[in-house]
């Protein structure tokens, strides 16, 4: 089981239906990905299976609404995918909160996680490196007890997405 968290908006029902899109895409050696679906905020929880090459995955993607209760999901996930708008600069800090929150929690210590800053595909968002530097990531990923990634994508454009597959093949119990 893997985890889907974030605040509201972030895009997270927006890249499990890409990474669905993506992996029928891959499997028929087609390089359309297509309109993206449209989207209605999560209230509550999607679970998402998802084929990869080695091992099949159940995302269960978590409303960013729920957010005071998502611990009670912790413990049953072997990694995490925390997402954060990287074009929404008034959400940054309660996003490095809830985020700290999580890499803090001790059902999660052995779990690994992926920071997806998302939406690299609008004119208004920040880099990597600026988003990073606002974090503090270096000294999060630095005192976090699990392994943690970071990876700039689109869920929109798909730009980033076979890198979000390929963490979850890598990072995810069988």
């Amino acid at each position: 089981m893997c985890l889907l968290l974030g605040a509201t908006g972030v895009g997270k029902t927006l890249l499990v239906k890409r990474l669905q899109n993506l992996q029928f895409t891959l499997r028929d050696g087609s390089s359309e990905m297509g309109e993206p679906p449209v989207t209605l905020p999560t209230v509550g929880t999607n679970l998402t299976d998802l084929t990869l090459k080695r091992k099949k995955v159940t995302v269960r993607e978590l409303g960013g609404c729920m957010g005071p209760i998502w611990s009670s999901y912790f413990t049953d996930c072997s990694s995490v995918i925390f997402m954060v708008d990287s074009a929404n600069i008034f959400q940054i800090s309660a996003s490095c909160i809830q985020l700290l929150s999580v890499l803090s929690a001790e059902p999660l210590h052995a779990a690994s996680v992926l920071v997806i800053f998302n939406k690299r595909d609008l004119p208004c968002t920040m880099g990597l490196v600026e988003m990073k530097s606002l974090f503090r990531m270096d000294d999060i990923i630095a005192s976090a007890p699990q392994p943690v990634t970071t990876l700039e994508v689109s869920a929109r454009s798909g730009q980033g997405l076979k890198e979000v597959l390929s963490w979850l093949d890598s990072n995810t119990s069988k």
